[in-house]
């Protein structure tokens, strides 16, 4: 395989045909920031034409797939680039809509290891899994409404996986659930217990992943994902990341982010 870029945020391990990808920000149950995000989307775009690359795991560092993104910072106030008028946080909103679109149509196949933490954008990585492999004592929520913000770019992955009745009673009440019910709703493929049993899971499927041939999976992906969806269309992730970018730096943002920084309930949340 060509030269992969070089990385801080995600560490790479690349062994007969497999890329095993680990988000490595482990202080924050690897919350993702615009630095990974950046980072991911050079990996994918790398590999992308690249058949001797038949296979891409990617998982979390130390017990925690991904928290979603890193909003220590958010509530900060948001400096607005010259170019286009929109701030930071549009700009970090919509690149992760470009990670999950490069990401859901990978030509490799994409097994998740999922573990502790799957919040927020890891939910949404999760929903574009080829395979997705649970923990049993995963936990697997969307928790921006609580924090006065929005799943913008998720939403539509989440639809798609789940369906809108699942993707409802999830993304409006921010409900927690565990491996074994996502894997009931259909949002992963198989639940383990403990490491031990997913390192088995994960080897079982590779040894599948091994006996496709590399062009005809990654046409065939193509092809199902065509055939299941209308295609993600990209002025709907620009709205997402205004409408994401504004509940932000509402009251209702501001208050919820500084909330979860200070560790403390926001004003509308009840004893």
């Amino acid at each position: 395989m060509s030269e992969l870029p070089h990385c801080k945020e995600l560490l790479l391990e690349d062994a007969g045909g497999v890329l095993t990808v680990t988000l490595n920000r482990p202080h924050k149950r690897n919350a993702m920031n615009s630095q990974l995000v950046d980072e991911l989307i050079a990996v994918i775009d790398t590999i992308a034409d690249k058949r001797d690359c038949r296979v891409l795991v990617l998982r979390g560092a130390e017990g925690n797939f991904c928290a979603g993104g890193d909003i220590s910072g958010m509530n900060e106030s948001q400096p607005v680039t010259e170019q286009d008028g929109r701030d930071a946080s549009w700009h970090f909103n919509r690149s992760f809509g470009t990670l999950i679109s490069k990401l859901n149509r990978a030509p490799q196949l994409v097994i998740c290891l999922l573990d502790g933490a799957v919040l927020g954008g890891g939910f949404g990585l999760a929903c574009v899994a080829d395979f997705g492999i649970a923990d049993q004592r995963a936990m697997f929520a969307m928790p921006e409404t609580g924090l006065g913000i929005i799943p913008a770019q998720i939403a539509p992955f989440v639809v798609s996986r789940i369906g809108l009745t699942q993707a409802r009673r999830l993304a409006l009440f921010g409900m927690r659930v565990d491996g074994t019910e996502a894997l009931r709703i259909g949002l992963v493929h198989q639940v383990v217990d403990g490491p031990e049993q997913m390192q088995e899971a994960l080897a079982m499927a590779l040894k599948l992943a091994m006996k496709t041939a590399p062009h005809a999976t990654a046409v065939t992906k193509q092809l199902l994902l065509d055939a299941h969806e209308t295609p993600v269309i990209e002025s709907l992730l620009d709205r997402a990341a205004d409408d994401f970018s504004t509940a932000l730096t509402s009251a209702e943002g501001q208050e919820g982010t500084k909330a979860f920084v200070q560790k403390r309930k926001p004003s509308w949340m009840q004893n």
